[in-house]
């Protein structure tokens, strides 16, 4: 049977700049992938690689070599493989394979069928004290009870101030509060800040130091008062080999993964495996994608993690831009929901 491959490359433009310690992203370039076959099934796959961060951030300028990716990848007797070196592409095409075979890999799950919803955490992204607060007060609001705080980018006392804040209202029995460093602190300072942010009951630090840095990392995960979840590590890491000597190397509390970043879809798997093997916490993320990239995420967590997911996933994104696309997800309160047809 023939299938037909198409590619449209488009870009979302952001409600308000998406801040983090890196910088600041106002539009995000994507790749649709979409997938018809002669029996007018339709397959949809998402490829938006993050400038300057994902692993494969620059194989996507030419239409034309993505095209010639994926005609070698699909022609071969191991397409994961192939793209090893790609996981935006890999999970695009996953996704898209997924999709039009209805395949019960990702569709046979409460979620999938509408029945459950998904545990998200509301994300509040780096701004002024007086915004970032305002972002939680709506996020608690809205029914959220994990939040995840990106830090790194204004002065530490502002963020401590804030953290101590919300703490002083919500305790941890009613608030879960995460905090995402993306790298920003310095191995000098790391450990005396994670003590510092020990006190206010914080669930998880992710990626404290920047990413590389394996020794610095593993002295942190060992002797930090709160638990380390890592993220950026994770980038270009994509053999199984490469997995399992990270992990066993750094020994981390937690593992935060982003299928477009981290593998693909089956490169993710690869890491929820691993991770369970070593006791190591994982929990699934968005990783600024549209709602097409967003829904694939779900699907998979939904599919990792069985129909009693404990963590809140990473998944409230959906409301990020102004021009998103339509898709059966819809988040009500703090969990993501499918309204399949």
């Amino acid at each position: 049977m023939a299938i037909k491959i198409n590619i449209i490359d488009k870009t979302l433009h952001f409600k308000k700049p998406a801040r983090t310690s890196r910088g600041s992203y106002n539009e995000h370039r994507m790749l649709l992938l979409t997938m018809t076959d002669d029996d007018g099934r339709f397959g949809l796959g998402e490829c938006a690689p993050l400038p300057d961060l994902s692993c494969d951030a620059h194989a996507y300028d030419k239409i034309g070599e993505v095209a010639r990716l994926i005609e070698k990848a699909v022609g071969s007797d191991n397409y994961v493989d192939v793209l090893r070196p790609y996981p935006a592409l890999l999970f695009a095409l996953e996704s898209a394979m997924y999709d039009i075979s209805h395949s019960p890999t990702l569709y046979d799950t409460p979620f999938a069928r509408g029945e459950a919803g998904i545990p998200t955490n509301g994300l509040v992204w780096m701004s002024s004290y007086d915004e970032m607060l305002t972002q939680v007060k709506e996020k608690l609001k809205a029914g959220f009870r994990c939040i995840k705080l990106k830090i790194g980018a204004i002065e530490w006392e502002e963020e401590i101030r804030l953290i101590s804040h919300i703490r002083s209202r919500f305790g941890k029995d009613k608030l879960e509060l995460r905090v995402d460093a993306n790298g920003a602190f310095s191995t000098d300072d790391a450990l005396q800040k994670l003590e510092e942010l020990a006190k206010y009951d914080i669930h998880s630090i992710e990626q404290p130091i920047r990413q590389g840095q394996w020794e610095a990392m593993a002295q942190l995960c060992q002797t930090s008062p709160l638990p380390i979840a890592l993220d950026e590590e994770l980038i270009g890491i994509n053999t199984l080999a490469e997995k399992q000597n990270l992990l066993e190397t750094i020994k981390p509390q937690y593992i935060v993964i982003k299928p477009t970043l981290h593998g693909g879809m089956a490169g993710s798997l690869e890491w929820v495996n691993e991770a369970q093997k070593r006791v190591i916490g994982s929990w699934m993320t968005s990783a600024l994608e549209s709602n097409v990239g967003l829904r694939n995420v779900a699907l998979l967590a939904a599919r990792a993690y069985g129909s009693d997911i404990t963590f809140a996933q990473g998944l409230g994104t959906g409301l990020l831009f102004t021009d998103n696309l339509e898709m059966d997800i819809e988040l009500r309160g703090n969990r993501l929901w499918m309204n399949p047809k």
